[in-house]
């Protein structure tokens, strides 16, 4: 199976467009386990926090409550207005990991209705170029760009991102440590790049889901975001409370430069 760490040194092309993401397959895969990525999952965070920590990171405590994280990536999209009215309507934060080139800066207001509605924005590169493909000065200008455009835009810069593909290796950890970025993975894949089937989505989200998962969706496709209120509402009533990726690791904190799943 395809590797998450780099073995040599390739000059990498912009992945553009939804298509870009079919790629993504084989890749994610690999995340299933046959990796030797060192990643920490969020219970080890909380409880390096220590037992006496107080709960002053918002209402739900993680060490108590059946959390589980909604992510989306590769927005906003023009289906991102949609997907923010669910969300608010299901009382459910997410995190977005968000791209820069052709999404940030075309659609600037819901980057900061996002912020605005309590979720997390987070970074996904500025053209979703593979990071393990590319020099060090190319890796901080994906990193860079959609860091400084999101603090334009919400007034908070982002702590977290996300490689494309999930690949990632020493020299990506290095940079985001420099650049304060935390790296976030998944755990559960609906892999939407590949069907628009919404009943699909929903039975595969469902199928994967556990406690402290972290599930990865795509709001750019087209039956992603159809399938988000019965995912919700089937999750909720297994007794699941949504957080963001932040309140899941409360009251620890991602450091920059380690990798989470």
């Amino acid at each position: 199976m395809p590797s998450l760490t780099r073995k040599m040194k390739k000059t990498g092309t912009g992945l553009r467009g939804a298509t870009a993401f079919a790629a993504a397959a084989a890749v994610i895969s690999t995340l299933s386990g046959c990796t030797q990525l060192e990643t920490s999952a969020p219970s080890s965070v909380r409880a390096a926090a220590g037992a006496q920590a107080r709960a002053a990171f918002g209402m739900v405590d993680c060490r108590r409550a059946r959390c589980i994280a909604l992510t989306f990536d590769a927005g906003p999209s023009e289906n991102s207005a949609r997907l923010l009215d669910i969300l608010k309507e299901k009382q459910v934060p997410a995190t977005f990991f968000l791209l820069g080139k052709r999404h940030i800066d075309t659609y600037p207001e819901l980057v900061a209705r996002m912020a605005d509605e309590g979720h997390e924005v987070a970074s996904h590169t500025w053209t979703h170029r593979i990071l393990t493909e590319i020099e060090p000065d190319e890796i901080r200008e994906e990193l860079e760009r959609p860091n400084e455009e999101i603090e334009r835009l919400t007034g908070q810069r982002p702590t977290l991102m996300r490689p494309p593909q999930g690949r990632t290796d020493d020299t990506v950890h290095e940079i985001c440590r420099e650049l304060g970025l935390a790296e976030v993975l998944w755990s559960v894949t609906a892999k939407d790049y590949r069907t628009t089937d919404s009943d699909l989505i929903t039975e595969r989200v469902l199928d994967q889901s556990s406690r402290d998962g972290i599930i990865l969706l795509h709001d750019i496709y087209e039956g992603t975001v159809p399938a988000v209120p019965g995912i919700i509402d089937a999750l909720k009533k297994r007794g699941y409370v949504f957080v963001t990726v932040p309140q899941l690791l409360a009251p620890g904190k991602a450091e920059p430069g380690k990798v989470y799943r």
